[in-house]
């Protein structure tokens, strides 16, 4: 599983570079958590959280079978 999010993390790295960000894999947990962290302009925004659910969260769950839910750390 956790080649497939590191894979999928890549898709979307872009877009986060794009606004002088980036996302970080932490952790995958046993029961389909994956922890990550924001860096640079990411790390700061107040739309991170939003960042996470909606854009890395919903792409993982549809391209990693067993991703539950992302967490930012």
């Amino acid at each position: 599983m956790k080649e497939l999010i590191i894979k999928s993390l890549e898709k979307i790295r872009p877009i986060l570079q794009r606004d002088g960000g980036d996302v970080e894999l932490v952790d995958v947990s046993k029961d389909g958590v994956v922890s990550v962290k924001m860096q640079g302009a990411c790390g700061n925004c107040p739309g991170a959280m939003m960042t996470i659910k909606m854009v890395i969260e919903e792409t993982l769950k549809k391209e990693v079978p067993g991703v539950r839910e992302v967490i930012g750390v």
